[in-house]
């Protein structure tokens, strides 16, 4: 009988073996392409945020326009209080719009640029002489009498988001070369050099903070600042760091420096007014000092970047001294760069800090009206247009009647309730 032939032996291969110079490549590959995929996943957020960044802008209900001509029944002290209203200071010296001085039976003004829609006001300097309580003349600033001049309306109240962030848009060419220089000087003085992230300002702060024993400088650029407020949390981790570092040298791939800067002037949160945050410095300048971004000086735009640092703890109005001396720390700054000389630092500095004035922009000063007014609206706007298309709304409202009726009201109640006795 014949035997079978038995199983064939096959032949093993020896194990693949990777030689640890290709292992350790792999190592080293697969962490840079997870690194590289994430990339492209913020680039792809940050492309489509900025973009498409479109800040919630309130809309803003105005009274009506004062026109001042010859025979208007106006007196003095009603002027003066309708230009307080609308965010006018009183200034010898008339330094810039929104700025007026009453001398005598004359009120002397610096009008401020407006748009009406169907036409733009620029700014003018008027004189309005008075006789008793009615306008006599109205006369420019080369002493030309005037049929009509049409001031700027006060700004009565706002329709806000649910956010209550308030702004007023400013293009590159409206922010000042001061406040770019305090900023610089302040917060990233190789803005214009570096790709988002400074090496050199993180061991510059490092090296500061270890001198004095604790964080006085920060290291983060003004790219980096504009990533954590549009994209990031506050969050104090390493992770955050990171995403923001990759998210600023991208941002610096695709935009220029200007458009960056301008973003970050809008962006910046710089106060509060109760619920209302105020968000970048062409708000900013007028909630502080009313006046619009481009007429601010020096001391001002140095206040303004010193608030960058902490909002609160340098508030003007409430922390005079503490804002007094990060101002002056900012000027300093200033000059150690080059913006400004030592002598224009020390003029700067002697500035005393104003903290009289008091906002009016954000605030619904009659209420009764404003919400007749938003009633009224809401019947042919949708909702989330009158809280975030930064809307004008001009209504007939003449404040002059409002306190007129006022007084009425308190002069008769009080001689009803005499003459009613107990009875209301």
């Amino acid at each position: 009988m014949a035997s079978r032939p038995g199983p064939s032996k096959r032949k093993r291969r020896p194990p693949i073996r990777l030689p640890w110079q290709a292992l350790l490549a792999l190592a080293l590959l697969l962490p840079a392409l997870l690194l590289g995929l994430y990339a492209l996943h913020l680039d792809h957020q940050v492309r489509l945020r900025f973009e498409g960044k479109r800040w919630a802008l309130p809309a803003r209900v105005y009274a009506r326009p004062l026109e001042l001509y010859a025979g208007l029944a106006l007196s003095p002290e009603q002027l003066t209080r309708e230009l307080n209203l609308a965010g006018y200071r009183p200034d010898p010296g008339l330094a810039a719009p929104g700025s007026y001085q009453r001398a005598g039976g004359a009120v002397r003004l610096v009008t401020r640029a407006f748009n009406f829609g169907d036409s733009k006001e620029p700014s003018r300097r008027l004189t309005v002489r008075f006789e008793g309580s009615r306008v006599a003349a109205v006369e420019s600033g080369a002493g030309k009498p005037l049929p009509l001049a049409r001031l700027d309306p006060a700004q009565i109240g706002s329709f806000y988001p649910l956010v209550r962030e308030d702004r007023v848009l400013v293009k590159r060419e409206e922010i000042p070369p001061d406040l770019v220089h305090a900023l610089l000087a302040a917060e990233d003085r190789d803005f214009f050099s570096h790709h988002g992230v400074d090496p050199r300002g993180i061991l510059r702060a490092l090296w500061a903070d270890l001198r004095a024993g604790a964080t006085v400088q920060g290291g983060s650029t003004l790219t980096q600042q504009l990533v954590k407020n549009m994209y990031l949390s506050d969050e104090r981790t390493l992770w955050r760091k990171l995403n923001e570092a990759i998210m600023a040298v991208l941002l610096e791939l695709h935009y220029s420096k200007d458009e960056i800067l301008t973003a970050y002037v809008n962006e910046v949160f710089l106060g509060q007014d109760g619920q209302r945050a105020i968000h970048g410095f062409g708000l900013a300048s007028q909630f502080y000092f009313r006046r619009n971004l481009r007429d601010i000086d020096l001391p001002q735009a140095a206040l303004l970047a010193g608030l960058v640092k902490g909002p609160s703890a340098y508030d003007p109005r409430r922390h005079p001294e503490r804002s007094r001396e990060r101002r002056n720390a900012v000027l300093t700054a200033m000059a150690a760069c080059g913006f400004i000389t030592p002598a224009a630092a020390a003029r700067a500095r002697a500035v005393p800090i104003d903290r009289h004035l008091d906002a009016t922009g954000g605030t619904t000063l009659f209420p009764a009206f404003v919400d007749l007014v938003r009633r009224q609206l809401r019947a042919t706007y949708r909702e989330e247009d009158l809280t975030g298309e930064g809307l004008q709304i001009f209504t007939t409202f003449d404040p002059q009647v409002q306190w007129q009726l006022e007084e009425a009201i308190r002069q008769t109640l009080p001689r009803l309730a005499r003459q009613g006795g107990r009875r209301q």
